[in-house]
C-alpha cells in the first residue's frame, strides 16, 4: 500500500481553492492537475507499506496526536517548488501556526521510532495543486509569477483530525482513500 499522513480540508474550502486557481489550469502550463477532492496537506508521506504495518502506523499517529487540540489552519497565498521559474509543485500556502508545526513534527519523531526515515527537508505546509510534467521546459512556464500575483484566495479549517491516507496512481492521476482518521481533543 503506498501511504501517508495528511490533514484534509472541508469540500466547500476544497472548491472554492480549485475556482480561485481556474486560471493557472487553463493558461495551458504543462502541468498535471490535482482534481478538488485530492487537495490536502501531507504532514508525512510513507511510500510503500506492506500491509501488516498498517495497525502499527495507526498507533503512531494515534501517539502523534495524543494531547493536540483542534486549531485553525488558514489557507492562502499560492507559490511553487523549487522556483516559480521552474517549478516541479505548484501549491496553495498554509499558514505555518506553532500547532501544525508541532503535530507535524510529533508525527515525524513517531514515524521514525518505526523506521521511517525523517524528512530531510523543512517542512513547509502547503497544498499541491498540480504537478509540472517531467519533460517540461522553464520557458513554458515564463508567466507564471504574474498570473499567481492576479490571484486571491483565502480561507481557513478548523482542523480536527489527522488522517491515514492511501494513494493509488492511476492514469487519470492519484486517487486517495482515508484508511484511519485519529480525532484532535476539543
Amino acid at each position: 500500500m503506498r501511504l501517508f499522513i495528511a490533514i484534509n480540508l472541508p469540500p466547500d474550502l476544497r472548491q472554492r481553492l480549485w475556482e480561485a486557481a481556474e486560471p493557472l489550469r487553463t493558461a495551458g502550463y504543462p502541468v498535471r492537475w490535482v482534481a478538488p477532492d485530492g487537495v490536502h496537506l501531507t504532514l508525512k508521506f510513507l511510500g510503500e507499506v506492506k500491509p501488516d504495518r498498517e495497525p502499527q502506523v495507526v498507533v503512531a499517529i494515534g501517539l502523534a496526536v495524543q494531547g493536540a487540540k483542534r486549531f485553525t489552519l488558514s489557507v492562502g497565498g499560492f507559490g511553487a517548488f523549487p522556483s516559480l521559474s521552474r517549478p516541479r509543485v505548484v501549491w496553495a500556502g498554509c499558514e505555518p501556526v506553532p500547532a501544525l508545526e508541532l503535530l507535524q513534527h510529533r508525527v515525524e519523531q513517531e514515524l521514525e521510532r518505526l523506521g521511517f526515515p525523517l524528512e530531510g527537508r523543512a517542512f513547509h505546509p502547503h497544498l499541491t495543486l498540480g504537478r509540472a510534467q517531467r519533460d517540461a521546459r522553464a520557458g513554458a512556464f515564463r508567466d507564471l509569477e504574474d498570473r499567481m500575483d492576479a490571484l486571491t484566495f483565502t480561507g481557513e479549517s478548523m482542523v480536527e483530525s489527522v488522517d491515514l491516507m492511501e494513494s493509488q496512481l492511476a492514469r487519470d492521476g492519484a486517487r486517495y482513500t482515508r484508511r484511519h482518521a485519529a480525532l484532535l481533543a476539543g
